[in-house]
């Protein structure tokens, strides 16, 4: 091998390598699916396995799935409680289309009927806008929220509550790919308001897909997905 050829070799093949670990790292999943979240002791829907996905040994009856997460929803005013069990039950979701489309039509007529009512609940419209952007990221052709706008959702939700962290959170995550602007005001917010919120705390520090990827924290206000992306 050529002198310039081994100079070459030594340059590139780390800095391929460490794009390859990004890119592994930051786009090996749907981030508001591939990891779930810390939620403490709070109810959520029934769940059997240690990790982020199904185990495929469930035995819940999807037929319930709108009844029951509606009943976990308007039961909580925590965020994070809200972001669970919307990932959850869009898993089990993707198993039966015909839960999945009972439980958006129900998650989006509460919301609509918020935005016109004299007293808009944000965790309506937060559900609605979560669910619509979880199905696009996971349920791909038969994703019955196709043509829905999560995102203007979530920014009506995160203005009415004011100053939640949590939805900060959730609002970081969904714009991972832009508008990158935005993106910052939210993962600046939610990183400034966990030394006040431990469950929050507790969520950023954990790794997104094992202990050699980038912690949460690090993956919103580092954007390393929209940066692999642009590689």
């Amino acid at each position: 091998m050529r002198p310039k050829s081994i100079r070459f070799a030594r340059f590139t093949l780390p800095v391929l390598a460490t794009l390859f670990v990004l890119a592994s790292s930051a786009v090996a999943g749907p981030p508001l699916i591939c990891h779930a979240f810390d939620i403490g002791n709070a109810k959520s829907l029934p769940w059997i396995s240690h990790d982020w996905n199904l185990t495929g040994g469930e035995n819940y009856d999807t037929n319930k799935l709108a009844g029951d997460t509606l009943a976990i929803l308007d039961a909580s005013k925590v965020p994070l409680v809200h972001m669970e069990t919307l990932r959850r039950a869009t898993l089990y979701a993707r198993k039966d289309p015909m839960a999945a489309k009972q439980l958006l039509l129900k998650l989006v007529a509460r919301a609509q009927s918020s935005e016109s009512s004299s007293n808009p609940d944000a965790f309506a419209l937060f559900d609605a806008a979560y669910l619509t952007e979880a199905y696009r990221q996971w349920l791909g052709e038969k994703n019955p929220a196709n043509g829905l706008n999560g995102f203007a959702w979530i920014k009506k939700a995160i203005q009415l509550r004011g100053n939640d962290p949590q939805m900060e959170f959730a609002a970081a995550l969904l714009t991972l790919r832009g508008p990158e602007a935005e993106h910052q005001e939210y993962a600046q917010k939610a990183t400034n308001g966990a030394k006040n919120d431990q469950l929050l705390a507790r969520n950023l520090a954990t790794h997104f897909l094992g202990s050699q990827s980038p912690t949460i924290a690090e993956m919103i206000l580092e954007n390393i997905p929209a940066k692999v992306a642009r590689q």
